[in-house]
Formats: C-alpha cells, sequence, structure tokens
C-alpha cells in the first residue's frame, strides 16, 4: 500500500517549519489559567506549533464576547512566556459583528494593534483576513496589511475563507505572496477539491489551513453524516485500528497540497491521540472512495 499522507513539516514563508496539525482556539474559552495553560502545552507537546487565533474567537464557542480567546491565551503567555517561543502564532481580523466584515485599512490596523494588545505580544507570525469584505478594494487591504508588515507587527499574511478569484485580486496588490488560505475542507465539505481552491495553493505554493477537519466533531460522532460516508469511514477505521476520526483527519492531510489540518478539542486525552492520524495509510482508491461516498454517487 502506498500511503497518501504526508506528515512532514509545512512552511509558511519565512516562518519556523510547523506540524501537519494545528491548534484551534475557537473553543479555547477556559478561564482558568491553569487549565488553559494545559491545554496549550498538550497542543504543543503533540508537535501542534502552529497556534491558530483570531480576534473573533469568543464570541460563541461558549465565550464571554469579541477578543476574549485572545485575552486567554495572553494571560497564559503572561504567566509562561516561554511557550511563545516554541509555537508560530497566528490570528486573524476583518470581522466586525454584527457589520459583519470591515477590511478598511484604518480598521484593519485598529485591529491588528487590537489583537497584539490582547495577546500581550509584539508581532504575529501570521495575519489573516478572516473572511473577505466584498466592498473593501484589494488594493486598499493590500496597503494595510503591507503597512502592518513593515512597521514589524505581522511577519506573514495569509486569508481566510477567500474564493480563488478573491486571492488572486488581493495577490496582485501585494509585493510579498501570500502564505496560507484557510478554508473548510472535510469528508463532509469537499468544496475546496471542486472550486479550485486547493488547485490555487499547489499553483503558488500557499499552505492551506483545514478548518473543521472533523466538520464540527460530526465526521467523529456520526451526528447528521450520510450513512454511506460513515460505512467507509467505519470500514478504513477498523482496517487501520484507529477511530473514525482519525481516518476523516487522515483524508484531509492526503491531498498533494500538503494541508494543515487545524484541531478543535479542548480534552486532553483527545489532542494526544490526533497525531494517530499521521500514522494512517490511506491509498489512492481510499480517499477516491471516501469522495464518492460523500457526495452520493460515482466519479465519472
Amino acid at each position: 500500500m502506498i500511503s497518501h499522507i504526508d506528515a512532514s513539516p509545512r512552511t509558511l514563508g519565512s516562518l519556523p517549519a510547523v506540524g501537519p496539525l494545528s491548534f484551534g482556539l475557537w473553543r479555547y474559552t477556559n478561564t482558568d489559567v491553569a487549565a488553559a495553560q494545559g491545554v496549550l502545552e498538550a497542543a504543543l507537546d503533540a508537535g501542534m506549533n502552529l497556534i491558530d487565533n483570531a480576534d473573533v474567537y469568543g464570541f460563541d464557542w461558549g465565550g464571554t464576547g469579541f477578543g476574549q480567546v485572545e485575552e486567554i491565551l495572553g494571560t497564559v503567555l503572561a504567566a509562561a512566556p516561554t511557550l511563545r517561543d516554541r509555537m508560530v502564532l497566528a490570528s486573524k481580523g476583518g470581522i466586525m459583528p454584527p457589520l459583519p466584515y470591515d477590511s478598511s485599512p484604518a480598521y484593519l490596523r485598529s485591529a491588528c494593534e487590537a489583537s497584539l494588545t490582547r495577546m500581550g505580544i509584539d508581532v504575529i507570525d501570521l495575519y489573516q483576513i478572516h473572511r473577505p469584505d466584498m466592498y473593501a478594494h484589494p488594493a486598499d487591504v493590500a496597503s494595510a496589511l503591507s503597512e502592518l508588515r513593515d512597521a514589524g507587527k505581522i511577519r506573514e499574511v495569509g486569508i481566510s475563507n477567500h474564493t480563488p478569484a478573491q486571492v488572486v485580486a488581493l495577490q496582485a496588490h501585494l509585493d510579498f505572496p501570500i502564505v496560507a488560505n484557510q478554508p473548510e475542507f472535510s469528508a463532509s465539505h469537499l468544496e475546496p477539491l471542486r472550486d479550485g481552491t486547493l488547485d490555487q495553493c499547489m499553483q503558488l505554493d500557499i499552505t492551506p489551513l483545514a478548518w473543521s477537519p472533523l466538520a464540527g466533531g460530526s465526521l467523529a460522532t456520526g451526528d447528521g453524516v450520510k450513512p454511506e460516508l460513515l460505512a467507509v469511514l467505519d470500514q478504513l477505521a477498523e482496517r487501520e485500528s484507529v477511530e473514525r476520526g482519525h481516518i476523516a483527519m487522515a483524508f484531509v492531510l492526503a491531498h498533494p497540497s500538503k494541508p494543515i489540518a487545524i484541531v478543535g478539542s479542548q480534552n486532553l486525552d483527545r489532542l494526544a491521540a490526533s497525531v494517530t492520524a499521521l500514522d494512517v495509510q490511506l491509498d489512492r482508491s481510499d480517499v477516491y472512495a471516501i469522495v464518492q461516498a460523500s457526495e452520493g454517487m460515482p466519479l465519472p
């Protein structure tokens, strides 16, 4: 069997290499500093050195409001400052509830400064536009990002939930490359395979950061998932002697664009077990079986 799982380190421009699994903080809402530190350390110990944050994290998922998760991370880093050296820290801006989007230069500058303050840091390693602002000219967005980069506030730039055309439009006004694109991608959500997102990542050497690789946990629990897809995942899980969620995670990692799968669990045991996905063996027939079961029809 030829494995399609590439567990090698990923690159994000000039940043230190990161693992194929990232720790996502959208559920990182525990205000107990010791507990929050323990979860972060467990993720780092498991090789998840890319930490995915955003200013809007904390607005839902049990949080108390906009910016809360950045504040919690800032509190943890203040208590254990050496943890900052173990991570590549990403954050995002551009969502402004209830507007909902604002990527104007003035807002992006203020949002980045606010994120730096909340996290108690001097520079964000990877700063991403969280969702495209359809009423912002890409030249203006690029100008704000360039200014932040030149000022040493951010090191590299990425985008999230952008179409390939929106990526091209923004990149045309930047004199440095976009290094990451963060789409939703899972065995239940195959749009990046079909809409050109992953093809563009390979074309432009952009690293995909797959959010919700377990479809909000449903691919692990089975809730609301097509029975045909569950059957294929379970068959492969039995063959590989792993859990269904590990097969789903491995499916995301199997794509040749070398995605990074963002893990959102706050459970210490599940974080440690997530690396099991890196040892799964999937061949071409396996990944196409998953695709066809997900889409509910055979490929032509």
